[in-house]
């Protein structure tokens, strides 16, 4: 059992690594990142998820590998440490992304509306723009 507990540990989803991007020009950039499920994924918050470039170039590694990994000018990533616990827990945001893919969604059907409203020109006449303008609900717009 001793010696097991000693022994490094690999990068996996669930565990907490510290990394070092390196460029071309010789700059190192520091991250402190959790490997997440990618439902869980928020990398602005520290949560990389498992499918992502940077996670697969790592997995598997232990800390002291030097791995390669070509991203705009990162040439390889440096594994300073792995741990076996995740620093906080992450929350399943795929509720979130799904909310804000269906408000894009529909902000480009209006916004297309719109451009057709604009440039439309037929025997009953312009198309008004304005009636198209939210009036704060969630579904579609109607006409009046």
């Amino acid at each position: 059992m001793e010696e097991r507990e000693n022994k490094p540990i690999q990068v996996w989803t669930g565990r907490h690594v510290d990394v070092e991007l390196i460029f071309e020009n010789g700059d190192v950039d520091r991250l402190e990142l959790d490997v997440v499920a990618d439902n869980e994924a928020d990398f602005e918050n520290g949560f990389l998820g498992e499918s992502t470039p940077l996670a697969k170039a790592i997995m598997g590694k232990m800390a002291g590998s030097m791995v390669p990994y070509r991203a705009g000018d990162i040439i390889q990533v440096r594994i300073l440490s792995v741990a076996a616990e995740l620093s906080s827990k992450p929350v399943d945001l795929s509720e979130r992304r799904e909310e804000t893919t269906r408000k894009a969604a529909q902000d480009s059907d209006k916004i297309s509306t719109v451009i057709y409203a604009s440039s439309m020109n037929n025997k009953w006449g312009d198309m008004d723009p304005k009636l198209l303008e939210d009036d704060g609900e969630e579904d579609s717009p109607e006409l009046k």
